[in-house]
């Protein structure tokens, strides 16, 4: 699973706007793409900044909507944003809502005394 996590700074006094065209417009948006499993946006304090999380089922999916659908979404929220939004994907390794298990590291995974311990005491880390 992937997630593109998008950074959105809004004009002032704009997070109602965008949150009601978020649910109304681009939500449905994101359910007609091929492989969307989820969103979830969060607005920091003050209203002026979004973290946008989607969810994909793959890297290509989430790569196809980000060069065929994304510059939409775009356009659909252009009256709240300020600026141009910063967009990360990444692989998602661990999700309890989703129920995604850890992939393998891709080399040894360094362990400190201190998660050492607290392993052989049977807590999960």
């Amino acid at each position: 699973m992937f997630a593109r996590n998008i950074s959105i700074h809004l004009k002032p006094n704009t997070l109602a706007d965008f949150t009601e065209t978020f649910e109304k417009e681009v939500v449905p948006v994101l359910r007609k793409q091929k492989g969307f499993q989820d969103e979830i946006t969060f607005a920091m304090p003050g209203g002026t900044d979004v973290i946008a999380i989607s969810l994909w089922d793959s890297k290509e999916n989430a790569e196809k909507y980000n060069s065929t659908t994304y510059a939409e979404v775009l356009k659909i929220l252009a009256k709240a944003i300020d600026g141009t939004p910063k967009v990360r994907v990444s692989e998602v390794i661990h999700s309890t809502f989703h129920k995604i298990t850890a992939v393998a590291a891709p080399g040894p995974v360094p362990v400190s005394a201190a998660t050492a311990g607290i392993a052989k005491a049977g807590v999960a880390v």
